[in-house]
């Protein structure tokens, strides 16, 4: 081999050698025994306990589901713990998922909003060290607030995702915000030993459940497209303009259209079915359960939606959907399949008002006072075309 080769050896191995040593601190010494989505490394012995830290909202919660059927994999006799919110809980109770037992979280800075209570933390804290949990998974975020917030559980293993600035945990993979979210609790479960099993959420209605009557008319064959206009972030909806033309579109087609959301969206949806002006156009919004939601999207032809929890949770229920996403969610939460899951992706990077840059909003930017619409580009025409692909890709799926 000639000299260029030999240097070119020694350069790698340099490479190599630095990047063994900051994995290695990454991973507290522990050995790589596969890959997944990143690393995966050699389970932790004796595991009957995992707790799994996840807040936010439902779309959060979904986010996390294949990491948590990969753990229940790889660790087939614990049980697995979910620390989030009441909205969790209600859907975990209304679906089939690998949850075994949902415990909400107390009001905590940057884990659950809201006012905090010194003793009721306190209380908490104390309930979980007494569970003694063999393994602690963090999926919520960086760490800052919630890697302290794990280590206060008393596991006697911990994982999961870090910055810089964050408190360590035994193993630990770096934070980097512009990840696919599902993807990224995949490759925390890796540092657990747990390889995974699926890379979307699966969910299923709980058997023996019967839908609310509102649900349950399937009025007369129809088939039934549900849209859902809200978002979190308010810059994440679609003007309803836009959904109350593709309603009347809709049902122009023949199909029912049913419009979701929760009591803060009643006024979203009430202004569609009034600017969609069509008696095949109805409000359920306020109206439903986290059970009748399951039921009434289950049900569905097609489900239409922002970046929102009623989306994915579509998509966790096998339904078709067409999602409208501003180009930087599609990295974080866009589906990853085309057959059955459409995406229309409004590529701004500015604020519609003030032109600051949006693309670091949350990350290293903080954000501006404006709600104006990120995906308001986003045409009608193109949604809809989708929505007649997938209702037919749907019809074809049923008659067989």
């Amino acid at each position: 081999m000639g000299s260029g080769g030999r240097r070119r050896r020694r350069h790698f191995a340099l490479f190599e050698g630095v990047h063994v040593e900051q994995l290695t601190a990454e991973f507290g010494g522990s050995r790589q025994v596969g890959i997944g989505v990143g690393p995966v490394l050699e389970k932790f012995q004796e595991v009957s306990r995992i707790v799994v830290l996840r807040g936010g909202g439902l779309g959060d919660l979904i986010f996390a589901i294949p990491a948590m059927a990969a753990l229940k994999a790889a660790y087939p006799g614990a049980t697995l713990t979910l620390l989030g919110t009441p909205a969790h809980k209600a859907l975990l109770a209304a679906t089939e998922s690998p949850v075994d037992e949902v415990c909400v979280l107390p009001f905590a800075e940057g884990v659950r909003p809201g006012e905090e209570n010194a003793a009721e933390l306190d209380a908490f804290f104390a309930d979980m060290r007494s569970r003694r949990f063999d393994l602690a998974v963090q999926v919520h975020g960086g760490g800052r607030y919630s890697n302290p917030f794990l280590l206060r559980l008393g596991a006697r293993h911990t994982v999961g995702t870090r910055t810089a600035d964050a408190a360590s945990l035994e193993r630990t993979v770096p934070y980097i915000y512009y990840q696919h979210e599902p993807l990224r609790a995949l490759e925390v479960a890796g540092l657990a030993g747990a390889f995974p099993v699926d890379l979307e959420a699966r969910l299923a209605p709980v058997k023996g459940v019967v839908p609310p009557a509102v649900v349950m008319d399937d009025g007369g064959g129809q088939p039934l497209v549900v849209m859902h206009p809200g978002a979190t972030d308010p810059r994440r909806r679609w003007p309803v303009e836009r959904f109350a033309e593709l309603a009347a579109a809709c049902a122009a087609d023949g199909f029912r259209v049913d419009v979701v959301g929760d009591s803060s969206e009643h006024q979203l949806a009430e202004e569609i079915v009034r600017l969609a002006a069509s008696s095949q156009v109805r409000s359920l919004a306020g109206k439903l359960d986290m059970g009748g939601l399951v039921s009434l999207l289950a049900a569905a032809a097609v489900v239409v939606g922002n970046d929102s929890g009623p989306r994915h949770l579509a998509q966790a229920l096998g339904v078709p959907t067409v999602g409208i996403f501003w180009a930087g969610n599609v990295i974080n939460a866009g589906a990853l399949g085309r057959s059955l899951h459409r995406i229309h992706a409004a590529w701004v990077t500015v604020c519609p008002a003030c032109g600051i840059d949006v693309t670091q909003v949350g990350w290293t930017a903080p954000r501006c006072e404006h709600d104006d619409s990120v995906v308001a580009s986003v045409g009608v025409q193109e949604v809809y075309e989708d929505v007649r692909s997938l209702v037919a890709t749907d019809t074809g799926r049923q008659d067989s």
